[in-house]
Order: C-alpha cells, then sequence, then structure tokens
C-alpha cells in the first residue's frame, strides 16, 4: 500500500510539473497582460550563438514565466501564502504602511544599464545646453515611492540606491556643463540643468503624492514639483487654489498591485484644471486629428485607468494653445510626464511631447526644425535607469 502510495505521489508530481509545462507550450501565447498593463515574452528564436552564451536560456526561462498556464492564479496563490507567513516584501514590493504597495527596485540602480544611460545623459545635456541655455533646458528625475516614502517601508528596509544614484545624474551634468564652459573659457560657473524634484517631494512626503498600487506619482506630487520649478522659469508660481480639482475615479488598481495578483485598495485619480488655462487643441503621432481634450476618459472604463492622460504613450504628442508667450517646449519623457504636462499649457504657445522609446526618427532633426524655446527632460528614476532605448538622444 504504501509503494502504491509512492507511486501515486510521483505520479500526481510529474503531471503537475510536466504537465503544466507542455500545456503551457502547446497554448497560444498572449501577447499582453491587461492585469499588469505590460507585454509578455515570446518564445525566442534558437540561434546558435544565443544558445552558446546563455542568452537564449535566460530569454527561454522568461518566455515560460510570462506565459504559463494559469499564471495569474498561481502569482495569487503565491502571495496569499507569503503574506500568511508574515513576510512584507513579496516579488520585490514591500507591503509598507497606510497599504501602500512600492517596489524596491532592487539592483535597478547598480545595473550597467543605469550607468550607461548616466552617460548618454550627460552627453545630451553637454550638445544641447549650448543650444537653448541652461536657463531654458531642464532634466527632471523623479524619485519614486520606495526613496520619499522611506518612512513607510517595512523594518529592515534599505532603499538607499536611489538617492545615490540621483546624485550620480546630478554630478555628471554638472561636470559635463562645467567642461563645457572651460573649454569656451567661460567667466562665470555654468547654471546646472538639474532640477532637485527630491527635496520638493521630501517636503511634501506625508501627503498622497504617490499612489498607493500603482508606480506613478500622483498629480498633486507634480503639481508641487511644477510649482517650485515655475519661478526659476519666469512663470507665474500657481497657488493649489487656482485650481478645480476633479476625482475621475476611486476604484484604480495599478501596476504594483497587478504584480502580486492580488487586491488590497483602489486609488483615486485627480486632475487639476486651471481656471484660467487658455484654449489648446491635441495631435497624436501627426494623425491630422486634432482633439480638444488631453484626457481620454474612456480609459476610465478600463484597466489602464492611469492612460485618461494622453490616452497612454505616444510616440509625439503636439499641443497648441493660445497662451500667447512666443515660447514652444520639447518635452522628452517617460510616462510620469502624463500628469506634470497639462501644468504647461497656460505658459506655452506650443509643447511637444516625445517618448523617445516608441519615437524612431532622428532627433536632431527634430530639434533643429522644432524651433524651441525650452527643452524639458522627465523620466521616473527607475525607468530611466532602466530604459535601452536612450542612445536615440544623441542621434
Amino acid at each position: 500500500m504504501n509503494k502504491v502510495q509512492s507511486w501515486g505521489s510521483i505520479i500526481l508530481f510529474c503531471i503537475l510539473i510536466f504537465g503544466f509545462g507542455i500545456v503551457t507550450l502547446v497554448s497560444p501565447d498572449a501577447e499582453y497582460s491587461k492585469t499588469e498593463n505590460r507585454t509578455l515574452a515570446q518564445m525566442p528564436k534558437v540561434r546558435l550563438q544565443t544558445i552558446l552564451d546563455g542568452t537564449f536560456e535566460s530569454d527561454y526561462e522568461e518566455y515560460l514565466t510570462d506565459q504559463f498556464v494559469l499564471r495569474d492564479s498561481w502569482i495569487a496563490l503565491k502571495t496569499t501564502v507569503e503574506r500568511a507567513a508574515g513576510r512584507t516584501q513579496i516579488n520585490d514590493i514591500y507591503f509598507a504602511e497606510d497599504d501602500y504597495l512600492i517596489e524596491a527596485h532592487t539592483g535597478t540602480f547598480t545595473a550597467a544599464q543605469a550607468q550607461t544611460n548616466i552617460q548618454l545623459l550627460a552627453q545630451f545635456a553637454e550638445q544641447y545646453a549650448a543650444v537653448f541655455g541652461t536657463d531654458h533646458m531642464t532634466v527632471m528625475i523623479i524619485p519614486n515611492a520606495v526613496d520619499i516614502l522611506r518612512e513607510k517601508l517595512p523594518a529592515f528596509a534599505s532603499p538607499y540606491d536611489e538617492e545615490e544614484y540621483l546624485t550620480q545624474i546630478e554630478t555628471a551634468l554638472a561636470e559635463v556643463l562645467a567642461e563645457t564652459a572651460a573649454v569656451a573659457d567661460a567667466e562665470d560657473e555654468p547654471a546646472s540643468v538639474w532640477f532637485d524634484a527630491r527635496s520638493v517631494l521630501s517636503e511634501h512626503s506625508g501627503e498622497e503624492i504617490y499612489y498607493r498600487t500603482d508606480h506613478h506619482w500622483k498629480t498633486l506630487g507634480a503639481f508641487y514639483v511644477y510649482q517650485a520649478w515655475a519661478a526659476p522659469q519666469g512663470f507665474a508660481v500657481p497657488a493649489l487654489e487656482q485650481y478645480e480639482i476633479e476625482t475621475v475615479t476611486d476604484s484604480f488598481e495599478g501596476t504594483i498591485q497587478s504584480k502580486l495578483g492580488i487586491h488590497t485598495v483602489t486609488d483615486s485619480i485627480e486632475l487639476f484644471r486651471n481656471t484660467e488655462e487658455p484654449a489648446y487643441t491635441v495631435e497624436m503621432d501627426k494623425s491630422g486629428e486634432l482633439l480638444e481634450s488631453i484626457y481620454d476618459y474612456s480609459a476610465l472604463e478600463t484597466k489602464s485607468k492611469y492612460d485618461i492622460f494622453f490616452g497612454g504613450n505616444n510616440a509625439l504628442t503636439q499641443i497648441r494653445t493660445q497662451a500667447e508667450t512666443g515660447r514652444k517646449i520639447l518635452v522628452i519623457k517617460d510616462s510620469y510626464a502624463h500628469c506634470f504636462v497639462p501644468f504647461l499649457i497656460s505658459e506655452f504657445d506650443e509643447i511637444d511631447v516625445l517618448d523617445i522609446r516608441y519615437y524612431n526618427q532622428e532627433l536632431s532633426a527634430l530639434i533643429s526644425e522644432g524651433e524651441y524655446t525650452d527643452l524639458l527632460f522627465l523620466y521616473n528614476a527607475s525607468g530611466f535607469a532602466e530604459d535601452t532605448s536612450l542612445t536615440k538622444l544623441l542621434y
């Protein structure tokens, strides 16, 4: 009887291990996860070179992880079991105070790509600070919640890599601009293109400036940074009372929560409407279709409710306003800029919003032909560190 039970256990184990693997391989591959709001890994092509250098094995492991049958259910079960065991960090996500789910970004800021991106940005700044002047070019790298909301993290969390990484970026930018000034035999030390968003957000860390379930900052956080940035740019410094704040949903469940496969709390999304905002039109990717709003309310009916801003990521969004200020800005960005850009509408006649990850034309041609007066580079820290498309900055 014991032998029968043993063989039964072995057979059941083989069915679970190999059966699910076989079903995964024969099932159609999903291209996109609506739950996690990201593209899923696809079956890598078999090449001798990728097998020899280990790339195929790594890509294949990622493919199996993304395409495993009943993947979402297994993730939810794993999270539930680990939470029951008292774990406060699962899948590189902290379960923090006040129901915050905060990504740890372990290894992100010390990786080779992160260091490469600092050098690419420094070369870009060196090239275009000479074009725009340091008073019309700004680099904002917005810190993530793990850096600003440290007091909410579990005991023994050590979120210090990001702070050091931001310092490295600031230093690299200062060094290349100092070298440029030295070559030009400038008398005065050059002004920096770096804007310290970290110090601004740290002053408001007790307020709701990040989503609890998503990796983005909230519009309130973007407002505080814009407010601090406005005066050095020569803009009127807005007061919070100048805006009508509209809560468009209180049922947003973001990408961090989705990675855990469970439901915790829901977030609200707020839009800040300037009561003195000029009229404007919006054109996406030079489609020729002019829209009257940057907000896509249909996104509120989907999982990706944050896409209410611009309908999500587009290669090039062009906003034409009736501000009549004589200024035109190019914003090179990731999705953190989506809730920041609306604050620019009152100060620029034209706002071109470029996502270089999806833009396949020469950036240098766009800048030379665009007749921009200002340039803003706005990314979140982890997104900047991980972006593999930043070589396009130098094209």
